[in-house]
């Protein structure tokens, strides 16, 4: 053992010089690659997400290439959507995470940190199919802040590999130092040979050590140096998702589809319907839509079947709210009261009479729209009279669905353009149905005879199936055409047979609305609409209708 001519080491001695490098060897703590703490079944959320959502793949391929770190960005990419997905999300300290993915974990704290998220978050927290949709409105800023920290990315590359360095040199001073309690006798003394092994791991693994601090403080001056960028990025980029999400959310309430339908609704599916829903004719309308039906829903709320209205008068009858104060009097003189009782039991009661609000139909719900080529014509705020009459129509079949009542869309234009769109009562409404009406143009000429002829033989129909009458039209047209003599007789027999209804709206200042038209003989109640901004002037169709 002395033929080296050094002074043998003992077992004990190599121990203590090692210890410092067996203890990391043994206690490397775990380091995270996810920034956004998630349990189990939210990481499967994301993982059924992103393989149904082509957009994110997509994204994930084009930034994987184009930064060249593949599992980096879509690390990324996962803690975005988590943190947009989950209701309260967690991340973890920094000092927790693998140094390669400190940049991600930076990228994650400026989005959550800003004031915006919280807004975006109450449109995406729980909605898988909304944080996604948020994550895709983040790619540019996502991409500006991945360039911007380019350097810092590299920077923290080459400390996560300074860091792996030092556990492997740490390593191998453990593995030294078992070769040396291998060699040592019975006396713990280690042949010099092993002791030199041993004292070489532990200089390397200090150089190493030092390497990987050294490192570590570049890659931590690089990210400082990013992260005003990445915070000015973020909040562009959390208030550019909040406004895509919030759009698609209202473009969906205003076309009637509602939340409990969009979480029934399959990924794919959704999308498709986002997609028709932005790019559909009538899409630029969603908000005058929007606003049509909240006005009909408001209407419907203050309507009151029945309800007191103008006092008109003076009537006999047994209804004790509307006894005049003279027959109340007589209440007080007991000689007078028998004739009081015998007057109620004969209902001939001194009574207000009042005029209300007429008795709401029945039977079906018909819109009659025309889609000439005349509809075109945009009226205030560049809102064309087709879109108006169609918000109309739409909010016409709300009010049909929240009466129990069927809803018929009948599209027209000339003798020869028809189509019609049936909703039943008793089925759902699918929401592919109300776009494809809502899009439907004919254009050409307008015909009155051939879109109420189809109205009248569907209110026939209803009657001698289900015995249903007052059913009520809705005549929506901007323009003036005549009709025969003897369709006039036709239908004013079926009308009164039937006892539907027929309204009329002339859209824009047009001889249509002029006492003595055409329009006006056929229709029982007839306004004109000269501004398309103000969705009130149709109002009380809903308190009638």
């Amino acid at each position: 053992m002395g033929k080296t001519g050094r002074t043998p080491s003992t077992l004990n001695e190599l121990a203590s010089r090692a210890g410092k490098w067996l203890g990391l060897s043994a206690a490397a703590p775990e380091r995270h690659t996810a920034a956004v703490v998630a349990d189990r079944f939210e990481q499967i959320t994301w993982r059924d997400t992103y393989e149904q959502s082509a957009g994110l793949r997509e994204l994930a391929q084009e930034l994987n290439e184009r930064y060249d770190h593949t599992t980096c960005t879509t690390d990324l990419l996962t803690d975005a959507f988590l943190a947009a997905y989950k209701v309260r999300p967690r991340l973890r300290e920094r000092a927790q995470m693998d140094p390669s993915r400190l940049v991600n974990h930076q990228v994650i704290t400026s989005l959550v940190e800003s004031w915006e998220f919280a807004e975006l978050r109450r449109e995406t927290a729980g909605d898988p199919y909304a944080a996604a949709m948020a994550v895709l409105a983040q790619a540019a800023a996502l991409r500006r802040m991945l360039e911007s920290s380019r350097d810092a990315r590299e920077k923290a590359d080459q400390a996560k590999e300074a860091q792996q360095d030092a556990e492997r040199a740490a390593t191998a001073v453990g593995e030294a130092l078992q070769q040396a309690a291998d060699e040592a006798d019975e006396e713990g003394t280690v042949p010099a040979s092993a002791a030199d092994a041993v004292q070489r791991a532990i200089e390397a693994a200090e150089a190493a050590e030092t390497t990987a601090r050294q490192a570590a403080q570049n890659a931590a001056q690089a990210l400082a140096a990013a992260v005003a960028g990445i915070r000015a990025a973020a909040r562009t980029a959390v208030a550019k998702a909040a406004e895509a999400v919030r759009e698609e959310a209202a473009l969906m309430r205003a076309w009637g589809v509602g939340p409990g339908e969009l979480e029934r609704m399959p990924f794919d599916q959704r999308a498709r319907l986002a997609e028709r829903l932005r790019t559909s004719r009538l899409a630029q309308w969603a908000e005058l839509i929007g606003r049509f039906r909240q006005m009909a829903d408001g209407e419907r709320a203050r309507k009151v079947e029945n309800a007191a209205g103008e006092l008109i008068g003076v009537t006999l009858g047994n209804d004790l709210s509307r006894v005049i104060p003279s027959e109340l009097a007589g209440l007080g003189l007991p000689e007078l009261r028998a004739v009081f009782a015998a007057r109620y039991a004969a209902g001939e009661l001194m009574l207000y009479d009042s005029q209300g609000e007429q008795t709401t139909g029945r039977g079906a719900i018909i819109a009659c729209v025309d889609t000439s080529h005349s509809m075109y014509a945009e009226g205030p705020g560049g809102i064309t009279r087709e879109a108006w009459a169609k918000a109309c129509a739409l909010a016409l079949l709300d009010q049909a669905r929240h009466a129990g009542r069927d809803f018929v869309g009948i599209l027209f234009a000339a003798a020869d353009k028809l189509q019609v769109f049936r909703f039943p009562a008793d089925q759902p409404t699918g929401t592919a149905q109300i776009l494809d009406f809502a899009e439907t143009f004919l254009g050409g000429g307008t015909s009155y005879q051939r879109p109420l002829t189809a109205a009248r033989d569907l209110l026939e129909e209803e009657f001698n199936d289900a015995a249903r009458t007052r059913g009520d039209i809705v005549m929506l047209t901007d323009d003036e055409c005549d009709v025969t003599e003897e369709w006039t007789r036709g239908w004013n027999d079926a009308k009164h047979l039937l006892g539907f209804r027929v309204f009329g709206v002339a859209i824009g200042t047009l001889p249509a609305a002029e006492a003595g038209s055409v329009l006006d003989a056929l229709c029982d109640n007839l306004r004109s609409i000269d501004d398309l901004t103000d969705v009130h002037a149709a109002a009380d169709l809903f308190r009638v209708i």
